[in-house]
């Protein structure tokens, strides 16, 4: 598999209840979730942080014109949009037939330091064309740290690709190609979505069965997962996803995308029981401005509040407390403008409780510009109520390449990540 997005969180016996609290590893029963793009390399195909790609600026949409993306629902804005009739339900053969022209294979070469010498690794992965002109929706993961992007669709042709703009938060890359006349998908809701809704995923399992059809239900709708610190609410499937199928469309019965697949869940050790068919994508509802942004700009808004948080370590917890600590508030921020100090602990938001960094995190992605939050802090062992106004701020969809990055970072094998270790996570 394709490991730089790598290895999510170990989940426990019964992971999937809304709001579940993420246990330690166990030699049995557990699970984590896996990243789906994969990679062949040596050692089984761990990739590290290693090599960059020359990224260019956020791609001028054709001739200066309009770049057509088809909705079957809303607007998206600064995108020509044509409404097209979805009110036809197909059967899985007509699904497949009339999108996997749509779909396309992604393949990226990503430096890797194997033992102190720099080795150049394929991954593969998965995406779906959004218009006529080239543009390509897929996971963040998939191009992450890429030194090349090369796109194969179902005819058998292969472009080379720039990556035009991403949202590394949300998991979600927009990649470019030249060429036109190509046929682009049709944008559905997942807000309409319901579980028990018969879906469909294409994609290339493995990065060799290729253009392969899977089909399920939905099992589970805004279902919390952490990844890597980051927490995403991601609908549930038991259609078959696997390593390959990251960046991939999953589609509902009337030819519609409604959302990105990205992660799995996977048992941690050969010596458990295997978990079969629980995987994940990104509803298409929460990343379509994202992707607008990220064309027709080269940004991405976020909403924020200005601080830097981590969840309360074991020794906090024997004594019953729980909760995030904020490690430091930005100047002049909603946070700062409300009352917040470092040090502070954030133990609830609008009443519900904060265990840990994606608890709070979540709730802050959620809210549109001007929205209020209620945050319950205990500060030197004094409760208090302060309510923050969030705010949306734009942000590049384009990081620079980091010069100073060491090959000791670039060595990393997979590792398992839980929530609320490590850095604190900024917002």
């Amino acid at each position: 598999m394709y490991e730089n997005y790598q290895n999510y969180q170990n989940c426990g016996n019964n992971p999937y209840q809304q709001g579940y609290e993420p246990s330690k590893p166990k030699k049995s029963g557990a699970g984590k979730f896996v990243a789906l793009a994969l990679c062949c390399s040596l050692l089984g195909g761990a990739i590290g942080a290693g090599g960059t790609f020359a990224l260019t600026k956020a791609a001028k949409i054709s001739d200066g014109g309009l770049a057509t993306v088809f909705e079957s629902t809303r607007e998206a804005p600064a995108l020509n949009v044509s409404y097209v009739d979805g009110g036809k339900e197909l059967t899985p053969a007509e699904v497949y037939a009339k999108n996997v022209g749509s779909t396309v294979g992604i393949t990226t070469t990503v430096n890797t330091n194997f033992f102190g010498y720099r080795t150049t690794s394929p991954a593969s992965g998965s995406g779906f064309i959004l218009t006529d002109d080239g543009y390509i929706v897929t996971n963040f993961h998939v191009i992450d740290s890429a030194n090349s992007v090369e796109v194969t669709t179902y005819d058998g042709k292969s472009y080379p690709a720039k990556i035009v703009g991403y949202d590394e938060e949300n998991d979600i890359a927009v990649i470019k190609i030249d060429a036109d006349g190509l046929t682009p998908v049709v944008l559905g809701s997942s807000e309409e979505s319901v579980v028990g809704d018969y879906v469909c995923a294409i994609g290339n399992p493995l990065g060799e069965l290729t253009f392969s059809l899977t089909s399920g239900i939905i099992s589970a709708l805004d279902r919390s997962v952490t990844i890597e610190g980051k927490s995403m609410n991601l609908i549930q499937t038991d259609c078959a996803i696997n390593a390959g199928n990251s960046g991939g469309p999953l589609f509902n019965m009337y030819g519609e995308v409604v959302g990105v697949t990205n992660a799995k869940l996977s048992s941690s050790s050969m010596g458990e029981a295997s978990i079969d068919n629980i995987g994940f994508a990104i509803p298409i509802d929460s990343v379509k401005d994202i992707i607008t942004g990220i064309i027709t700009d080269g940004t991405v808004e976020k909403p924020y509040i200005g601080v830097t948080i981590s969840t309360l370590g074991s020794e906090y917890q024997r004594f019953g407390l729980s909760g995030v600590v904020v490690q430091s508030v930005e100047e002049d921020s909603p946070a700062e403008k409300a009352g917040l100090k470092a040090d502070d602990i954030i133990t609830a938001v609008n009443g519900e409780k904060i265990e840990e960094n994606s608890d709070l995190t979540s709730k802050v992605l959620k809210c549109k510009d001007g929205d209020k939050l209620t945050l319950t802090v205990t500060r030197q062992g004094e409760t208090l109520e302060l309510e923050v106004t969030v705010k949306v701020r734009k942000q590049s969809a384009l990081s620079e390449p980091d010069d100073d990055e060491t090959e000791d970072e670039q060595d990393e094998y997979p590792y398992y990540m839980w929530p609320g270790f490590g850095s604190g996570s900024p917002m």
